[in-house]
């Protein structure tokens, strides 16, 4: 088992995919992969909030979204800045009620909001996940 913390051994994707042990970790990836035409990065992260290797999906410069990986689950990282909040906030309604809360509950700062999704399963969620991806690439 790989050791996310362990800076000197950057794993593969495979490696986390095997690590997070969810199929739905793979799914998401190959559909961003697929939809986006890019490539992921895997990248060590030193920050003191999320210390650890995650996977960046970037398209022109631009960070789509980034990928947390857990036992069992992960977590994504979307940014609405400004140029997206009308966009999302004209879908959020729409969303998931969990989407709806975490949007509603995360803190503004410097025109953006940093949402951390928790996903598991291919449900709502997940979908909206998609559609905050979709906002954020077109902006």
């Amino acid at each position: 088992m790989i050791n996310l913390q362990d800076r000197s051994y950057c794993p593969a994707l495979g490696e986390i995919e095997e690590y997070v042990g969810n199929p739905i970790f793979h799914q998401f990836c190959s559909e961003i992969k697929e939809t986006y035409h890019l490539k992921e990065k895997i990248e060590f992260s030193s920050c003191s909030w999320e210390k650890g290797w995650n996977i960046k999906f970037k398209k022109s410069g631009k960070s789509l979204c980034v990928v947390y990986p857990r036992e069992g689950y992960f977590t994504v990282l979307v940014v609405v800045g400004r140029k997206e909040k009308d966009s999302v906030d004209a879908v959020i309604t729409e969303c998931s009620v969990e989407l709806q809360q975490i949007y509603g509950q995360t803190k503004e700062g410097n025109g953006q909001k940093w949402l951390m999704i928790d996903l598991e399963e291919s449900g709502a969620t997940y979908r909206d996940v998609m559609r905050l991806v979709e906002i954020r690439q077109r902006a």
